[in-house]
Parts: C-alpha cells; sequence; structure tokens
C-alpha cells in the first residue's frame, strides 16, 4: 500500500528522501537499545488500508502501525514497499523503521464512521506488530482496544513473543468479535534460523508464545512458512516442526515453499550467496527467474505438509493435495536432493 494516502499538506525540506514527502513527520530519533537503528516517528492521516481487487490476500483490509522491520527476514515479501519511500528494500528496510504514533486514534475514528462495514481486518502483513518497538511504543493495545470496541473483526500474524503482554486484552476482545492468532515459525534450528532471520526471537520463545497463547484458552496457528528448498523441506524437519508445534497447542498450520518477489528475490539470493554458495545454481534452477518455485516442487511439497499435518491431527484444507508415505521423501524429476551443505566457514547444523 503506498503512502499517497498519507500526505497533508506541506513537505519537510530537511526530511530524510522519502520522508519529506509525508506532511505530519514529527522526528528521526535513534537509542542504544537499537543500535544502527532509525525510528520515523510521523503523524498519520489515516490507518486503514485497502487490499489491491487483484490481489489473492484472503482479506480486504489491513492495518500496519509500522513500515519496515527490525526482524531482518531475508525472504520478506515486505521488503520492496520501503522503495515506495525512497529506501532500499535491503538495509534500509531492516533499520530505518517508519512508526505511526497516532495510528489508534485515526483507526478509531475511521473505524466510527457510519461507512465502516465491520470487515475483517489483518496486522502483521507488512511488518510484524509486536516486534520489539512495541515495547517501546506500544501501539497494540490501542489498536485491539479499538477494533473491539467498534465491533470489528481481526487477525493478527506474529514472530513476536510480546504478544503475550496485550493476551488478556485479546482473550477480552475474543468475548465480542472474532480473532484470529497466527504465529510464524518455520525454523527449529536456532544457527540456521539467526543466519535466515538475525533478528527475530528464538525458535524455543516462539514455541513458547504458542503454548502461551493455548493455555489461554485462544486458537493459535502457525504459519510454517517460508519452507526452504534443500534446507528445511526433509520430512525429519517436517515431522520435527509439526510434531512440536502439535505439542505446544497449535490448533492449525499452513506451510508453502519460499516466495521470491522481486525487492526480497535479490536479498535473499545475495544471503544464499553468501551462506550456502553450492545452493545458488539450484534455486535459479528451481525458480526460473520467478516469484515461485517449479510447479512441480510445489505440488510435491504440498503432499509432504499434508502428510505430516494429517500424522500429527492438526485441522486444515488436506484435499486436493497429493501425500505420500512416511519416509518416502522423494522429490519430482529435476529437484535432485540437497548437496553437501557444508559453508565455507564451520558446518551448519542441518535437518
Amino acid at each position: 500500500m503506498r503512502w499517497e494516502g498519507q500526505a497533508v499538506d506541506s513537505e519537510d525540506p530537511l526530511a530524510l528522501p522519502g520522508l519529506s514527502k509525508i506532511a505530519g513527520f514529527v522526528r528521526s530519533t535513534r537509542t542504544p537499545e537499537f543500535a544502527g537503528v532509525t525510528f520515523h516517528e510521523v503523524l498519520c492521516k489515516s490507518a486503514l488500508n485497502r487490499v489491491p481487487a487483484r490481489s489473492d490476500m484472503p482479506f480486504d483490509w489491513t492495518v500496519n502501525p509500522t513500515r519496515g522491520c527490525l526482524h531482518q527476514c531475508t525472504y520478506c515479501f515486505a521488503r520492496r514497499t520501503h522503495e515506495y519511500l525512497d529506501f532500499d528494500s535491503g538495509r534500509d528496510f531492516d533499520t530505518q523503521i517508519i512508526v505511526k504514533t497516532n495510528v489508534a486514534e485515526v483507526l478509531r475514528r475511521e473505524l466510527a464512521r457510519p461507512s465502516w462495514r465491520r470487515e475483517h481486518v489483518a496486522l502483521g502483513t507488512n511488518s510484524d506488530p509486536y516486534m520489539r518497538a512495541e515495547g517501546r511504543y506500544r501501539l497494540m493495545p490501542g489498536i485491539i482496544s479499538a477494533l473491539a470496541d467498534s465491533g470489528t473483526p481481526f487477525s493478527i500474524l506474529t514472530k513476536g513473543p510480546l504478544l503475550k503482554r496485550d493476551l488478556p486484552l485479546l482473550a477480552a476482545a475474543a468475548r465480542s468479535v472474532p480473532v484470529s492468532i497466527g504465529v510464524s515459525l518455520a525454523f527449529l534450528d536456532p544457527g540456521l534460523q539467526q543466519r535466515v532471520e538475525p533478528g527475530t526471537p528464538a525458535p524455543k520463545a516462539r514455541l513458547d508464545l504458542v503454548r502461551t497463547i493455548a493455555e489461554t484458552g485462544l486458537d493459535v496457528s502457525v504459519m510454517a512458512m517460508p519452507v526452504l528448498p534443500w534446507l528445511t523441506d526433509s520430512d525429519t524437519h517436517l515431522d520435527e516442526l509439526f510434531g512440536r508445534l502439535a505439542a505446544a497447542g497449535a490448533s492449525r498450520v499452513t506451510a508453502g515453499a519460499l516466495h521470491l518477489r522481486p525487492g526480497s528475490r535479490e536479498w535473499f539470493l545475495q544471503w544464499l550467496a553468501r551462506d550456502y554458495p553450492q545452493l545458488v545454481d539450484r534455486y535459479r534452477q528451481l525458480y526460473a527467474g520467478g516469484t515461485y518455485a517449479s510447479k512441480e516442487y510445489r505440488q510435491w511439497l504440498a503432499g509432504r505438509v499434508a502428510f505430516f499435518r494429517s500424522r500429527h491431527r492438526f485441522a486444515g484444507p488436506a484435499r486436493g493435495l497429493r501425500g505420500g508415505t512416511a519416509g518416502r521423501d522423494r522429490r519430482p524429476a529435476g529437484v535432485p536432493p540437497a548437496p553437501s551443505a557444508s559453508r565455507n566457514t564451520a558446518e551448519p547444523t542441518l535437518f
């Protein structure tokens, strides 16, 4: 979603590139707690973002209290949105964070309009609403209250255990409106996790988050994405991941292969070349310069996911997917098994 709706009437000639386009820009600030990160605080004019009609997202509205993300996920599909502010989709996305400090107040006004039809609103689509900066700005309690008070159903997707702080508020909201909570967790190996998404909480912390949400009595689904070809797509890994998610109390799991959209593709392949250079040619062949892995690979992976979803008794859409037999990790033609995964330095821990 672009920033046209945020513009007010003036430009700040002293603002950083891109920020001069956003009237309502208040200040840029740094703090020792977030070394190397600059927070650009703005007063937004609108909070609700309409999802373009051409999108295949299962919702029509989002709220993004921030832009850019401290999680530094190499694969993040939202990276390119930072280019609309004349920031780059790589390092700037990780370190130049836009914070809409008045987002809760603006959202409450928008939800009070007679034209608002109380459609589902999704949070966590462009940046994580519970990244560490939420502890500093505390935007989510006001957002949750505004949505619940207006009778608007909503969902949250996060990697952040900070969500635990707001569980009483979320439980109260769920008594009046449908509330969906999702936790993103695709990697169990802390070594790999810290290489591919270095700013995120450890897998154990996110498993504990799933468990705590479930113990509160709220349903919690897990987005086990992205599955990385030749790194996290083995039967051993999928079986362990789904098993530990089931033990933690997750009610549903969604999993699928890595997407390489423009903006994230370049950043991810740069990381891959640095950490797993022996896989670069294989990824280029598998993705053929596009966003998605080959159809054959996606069908094969869908079958494995369906099998392990059933094995660990998760609810989920298995219809139309081709399952397999336990232990038969047979990849489609043209998708060979992984080569030796040794790096130029130490051998990584793989599944």
